[in-house]
Formats: C-alpha cells, sequence, structure tokens
C-alpha cells in the first residue's frame, strides 16, 4: 500500500509537535537491506527514500493476520492472499534546500529487469528474492519462523532497492517498508479523511462503496478507497491516482484538525507507525524530521512514472516502459544531471583491467565489430570478436575481478551480469542476443532491452496466477497504444499537487 509514505507524513508531523524529541527516533524496527555501499548518496543535502507496500496479509514475524481483520475490516480474503509482491513503489525525494518534494509512484506491473531474475514485473522483485532466500536458509538447517522470515524479507528488500535502481539509476540513501495492516492501523489513529470522488463506485472485491462528491472516511472505507482497481477504466494507474489523493487528504488533515497540538494523537499515531513500518538501520528519524517540513505544509508534488503501452506475456498483463526516458522523467523531476551510471555498483567508466570478447548472436552483419569498436571508445579493452549461435537474448558473463565492468555494461543492456568460474580472471563476454539494439548503445543513449515473451513465468512468486488488470491492447504497427487519457510527452496523467486542497478522483 502507499503506507510508507503515509508513514513518513506521519513521523514528520509528530517530530514537527513534538518540537523534534527524541522519542521520535526510538522503538522501530529496522533492516540492513540498503548497506553500506549500495548506492552513492545523494548530493547538495537531498534525501531519496524509496517507499515499499506489501500486499502481504501477514504481520512483520510471518504469522497470519487475524482472519477477521483480513476478511472484515481490510476487505482483503485471507492470509494466504496477496503473498509479499509490492502493491506499491513510492520514489521520494526531499530536496536538501527545502524547496518542493516529490514523490513518484512506479507502477506495479512495469516490465522491468530484475536482477537475477531477467524480465519480471516491478512487484515481483521482493517476492521472488524472497521465496528463494526461504528456501535456501530452511535447505541450510534453519527452522525459527522469526528467522526465517525476518532474512527472506532482507532478501526482498535487497532485491527491490536494486531492480529500482538499476531501472531509474539514481541512488536510493534509505527506505522504509509497511504491510497491509499498517495503513488500517494508521488510518484508525489518524481519524476520518476527506475524499473527493467524481463518480459512485462499488466494487465487491476492495469493499469499496461510495457516492460521487466530498466524503470522510473511517480505517475500512479509506483502505477500500485507495485499493479499488476493478471498474476503473485505468485499474492500477486510477487507484495509484485515488492513493495520491488520498495523501493530499491526510495533509490537509494534519493541517486542519489540530493534531500536531494534540499530545495524546500524536502518541497514537507514533505507536501506530512503530507497530507496523520497518526502515533501513542507517535511517535516523531525527534528523528526518528536522529538514523535512515541507511534507506536511504540503510543499509535495506527486507523479506517476510513464509506460509506453500494455502488453500481454506470457499470460500476464504488463506495462512496458522505455528505461532511458524514466532516467530522464526522473533527473528531470528531481532536478539532478541524467546519469548513465550504474548506481548499484557504483562504477562511472571501465576500470581498465578487463578485456571484453564480444559474440554476435543476430542476425545483423557488422555489429559485433561496431560493439568492439563502441566499447573501445568508452574505454574498456576489447579483445575477441566472433559470430556465435543465433540467441535470444543478451547475456554478460565474467571471470574473477570482472563484476564492476560487467555490471556497467550489462546496464547499458538493461541486463544483469553474471559470474563464470570457467573464464579466466578479468575477462568479460558479451553475447549480443535479438533482444539487443541495432546499434550499440555507448554512454550517451542507454537504451535497454526489448523484453523478450519467453521469459515470463506467468506466476507471481509464491505460485499464484496474475492475470493483469487491463484490457487494453498493443497497435498492430509497431509501437504500443498509450494508454487512454496520458499525455506521452509527460509525467503519468496529471500531477496531484498536496497544497492544492483535495482534488477530485475517478
Amino acid at each position: 500500500m502507499l503506507t510508507a509514505v503515509l508513514s513518513l507524513l506521519i513521523l514528520v508531523g509528530v517530530g514537527v509537535g513534538w518540537t523534534v524529541e527524541s522519542d521520535v527516533a526510538s522503538g522501530f524496527m529496522v533492516s540492513d537491506a540498503l548497506g553500506a555501499g549500495t548506492s552513492d548518496g545523494s548530493a547538495n543535502g537531498d534525501v531519496n527514500i524509496l517507499l515499499i507496500g506489501l500486499d502481504s496479509r501477514k504481520a512483520m514475524d510471518g504469522s497470519d493476520l487475524p482472519a477477521e481483520v483480513v476478511s472484515d475490516e481490510l476487505h482483503a480474503g485471507d492470509s494466504d492472499v496477496g503473498g509479499y509482491n509490492t502493491n506499491t513503489l513510492i520514489l521520494l525525494h526531499v530536496p536538501g534546500d527545502g524547496s518542493r518534494a516529490t514523490a513518484v509512484a512506479i507502477p506495479r506491473d512495469d516490465w522491468v529487469d530484475v536482477p537475477g531474475y531477467g524480465m519480471h514485473k516491478i512487484k515481483e522483485a521482493y517476492g521472488l528474492a524472497k521465496f528463494d532466500e526461504e528456501k535456501r536458509l530452511q535447505n541450510s538447517g534453519i527452522t525459527d519462523p522469526a528467522t526465517l522470515e525476518q532474512r527472506s524479507r532482507d532478501a526482498g528488500r535487497k532485491s527491490t532497492l536494486a531492480t529500482v535502481q538499476n531501472l531509474l539509476r539514481v541512488p536510493i540513501d534509505h527506505f522504509a517498508e509497511v504491510n497491509l495492516i499498517g495503513f488500517y492501523d494508521i488510518a484508525q489513529a489518524l481519524g476520518p479523511i476527506d475524499v473527493c470522488l467524481n463518480a459512485p463506485v462499488q466494487d465487491s472485491y476492495s469493499g469499496a462503496d461510495f457516492p460521487a462528491g466530498p466524503q470522510s472516511l473511517n480505517a475500512s472505507q479509506a483502505l477500500a478507497f485507495v485499493r479499488q482497481r476493478h471498474g476503473l477504466d485505468n485499474g492500477d494507474l486510477d487507484r495509484t491516482h485515488r492513493q495520491q489523493a488520498f495523501l493530499s487528504g491526510v495533509i490537509a488533515n494534519l493541517e486542519s484538525t489540530g493534531v500536531i497540538g494534540d499530545i495524546g494523537k500524536l502518541q497514537s499515531l507514533l505507536d501506530a507507525i512503530r507497530q507496523d513500518i520497518v526502515i533501513d538501520s542507517g535511517f535516523d528519524p531525527l534528523s528526518f524530521v528536522s529538514r523535512a517540513e515541507n511534507l506536511t505544509t504540503g510543499d509535495l508534488d506527486f507523479y506517476t512514472l510513464p509506460i509506453t503501452g500494455y502488453e500481454t506475456i506470457g499470460g500476464q498483463d504488463v506495462n512496458t516502459v522505455d528505461p532511458a526516458r524514466l532516467r530522464t522523467e526522473i533527473a528531470a523531476l528531481f532536478g539532478t544531471p541524467a546519469t548513465t551510471v550504474d548506481t548499484v555498483s557504483g562504477a562511472t567508466a571501465p576500470t581498465g583491467h578487463e578485456t571484453v570478447d564480444v559474440i554476435n548472436g543476430t542476425a545483423r552483419d557488422g555489429l559485433g565489430a561496431a560493439t568492439s569498436a563502441d566499447l573501445t571508445a568508452q574505454g574498456y579493452h576489447t579483445g575477441t570478436i566472433r559470430t556465435g549461435r543465433a540467441t535470444a537474448t543478451t547475456t554478460v558473463v565474467y571471470g574473477a575481478g570482472g563484476e564492476t565492468d560487467a555490471t556497467a555494461l550489462a546496464a547499458r543492456y538493461g541486463v544483469t551480469a553474471t559470474s563464470d568460474r570457467a573464464l579466466a580472471a578479468h575477462r568479460i563476454v558479451l553475447t549480443l542476443g535479438a533482444d539487443s539494439p541495432d546499434t550499440p548503445p555507448g554512454d550517451g543513449s542507454d537504451t535497454a532491452a526489448t523484453p523478450a515473451a519467453d521469459t515470463a513465468t506467468g506466476t507471481d512468486a509464491i505460485g499464484t496466477t496474475d492475470t493483469g488488470t487491463s484490457d487494453t491492447t498493443t497497435t498492430d504497427a509497431g509501437a504500443p497504444a498509450a494508454p487512454p487519457g496520458v499525455d506521452p510527452n509527460g509525467p503519468q496523467g496529471t500531477v496531484v499537487k498536496a497544497d492544492n486542497g483535495i482534488p477530485c478522483v475517478d
């Protein structure tokens, strides 16, 4: 859910209300998933925070939430539904100079490269890694449920962080994660929140049953409001706008109801977020609160990253995206230079120690030689060039010592580098597949490979089939059609400005 950004809003509001008391910073669950050196930090005092909302019906220790809460209050089926998909991913940019903050939603069905797993929906990065790590831990003899849950969730967090960094090429300084119950707890502590709908809705899946126009929602109604996607013209994209409008309502609530001056309510809010949020071990809430007042005063813009259209791949309805365009979009929104830096590894240029062999596995004569020449111009040492067996997928493999250069090279093609012990030390092999661009991506174009349809699994990480959310199709000639109402030259849909009151949404 959008609970992570909601939690940060509350955290800042509580800190401001208590004039940044030390109690604000204590008692949070922490994770080392971000790790030292995962990425270079943001410049100029800026802070980028990845907000991860899980669609999990499990508590933080892996136990099932009470059935009556899940089914009756949350209208969310039972504890076996949802798995560990990230229902919401929001990258929050808080400028160091105190200017307007930006919250960028990443649609959960975006079809992207998940490091180590190939092309998947971005929401699956967490569950894929968590599932594999839990199995690995069990096979090593670990049986304690709490230990299995904590360590496998950390693997899911690492996978999600790496996937977002690989996609957008920006530093992630901190993260916060919340599951489904967190939203309900916080909404209960907040009290009624005002929203507005353009038309009446009734949806049995989420429990949404609302008239048109302005209205106030309790906690259960609020969850139904932000979860509804069935019956909306643009499915998840419309749901994202709902969530952004709800957050605007929360900000209006904090400003107008006197919460900031009510110590009892502030304590209830703080207790709610402490039990449901996980933050990275390097995150200092006290320091963040002291310089992020713009979040509760409404100096905050909500965007949704653009997609290029819809496709069905491996039986799944997915959003197609242009990674190069997304990186340009993010750079413009955050006011930072566009970059092709691989932020996961921190590599900015070839080290000069590795040699790259190029194998042309396409039917395009001369592509291997052109690629080798381009790599030489970029500062790589190039080795052999040869024509290989036809292959659909571009790959980058490396021997001992070659990880840094290989990772940077793989990022140019939108793939993940893998190690190969059979290769000589400091040797890298780039095999060009049918998914590679017609010309070398070079240092400036940052072209990503088009996903091959046979890489899809058709299932979520826990094995449940994902039938998708959209009925739209691609055009017959080339590029997928843009979703209805979307400006193809700007951020997805209309920007929601938190200080413009409570917008009416579909």
